[in-house]
């Protein structure tokens, strides 16, 4: 059996990362792709991704046990990605994780062959979304524009994802991303 790949979505708050994997899994049999729920300390009902609510010290304790496979801080809350990703890829599925710009260098050193994609929206539409989302004032919802604004992201397996129109588009780029066998497990025709 070939590892699948890890398929890293990335980009600004409110560009539709959630919206799109979400469209792409229920697009996809499970056993094509596995899509990795996330564990934050974050309460469950504020909105967003379904992922797993932890408080701080639940986190601290699973990280101190190894139980993620990925794991970062942002906007004052921790992120981890669980370490039954590893099984997944070693299955063959392809993996979609929803996982942080500023992490990313570290998520390459640990999965050297990951695909990241950023998943980008015209600064118009991402402040409209924001503003819908009703987490931030006025001040952060501007900072948080400045700073996607101002942050690139290079790596040579990124793929682009505009997220400015339908849904339905982005998903199924992203949908063809999930079902895209390994290449290592392509024959030669």
């Amino acid at each position: 059996m070939t590892r699948g790949n890890l398929i890293y979505v990335i980009g600004p708050s409110g560009c539709g990362k959630d919206s799109i994997m979400l469209y792409a899994r229920k697009h996809c049999p499970g056993s094509e792709a596995a899509f990795a729920h996330r564990y934050i300390t974050r309460p469950a009902d504020a909105g967003g991704e379904n992922h797993v609510a932890l408080l701080p010290d639940e986190y601290r304790a699973r990280q101190d046990l190894g139980l993620f496979a990925l794991s970062w801080d942002s906007h004052g809350n921790r992120y981890g990605v669980g370490i039954e990703i590893d099984a997944w890829m070693e299955a063959g599925l392809n993996v979609v994780v929803n996982g942080s710009r500023a992490y990313l260098p570290e998520a390459v050193r640990r999965y050297p062959d990951l695909i990241p994609v950023l998943v980008s929206v015209e600064t118009d539409i991402l402040r409209q979304r924001l503003i819908l989302r009703g987490r931030e004032s006025a001040l952060e919802i501007e900072g948080r524009l400045e700073r996607a604004g101002n942050y690139t992201v290079s790596h040579p397996a990124l793929r682009r994802i505009d997220n400015s129109g339908e849904l339905s588009d982005a998903g199924r780029a992203l949908l063809e991303l999930a079902r895209k066998k390994p290449a290592r497990m392509r024959r030669a025709v």
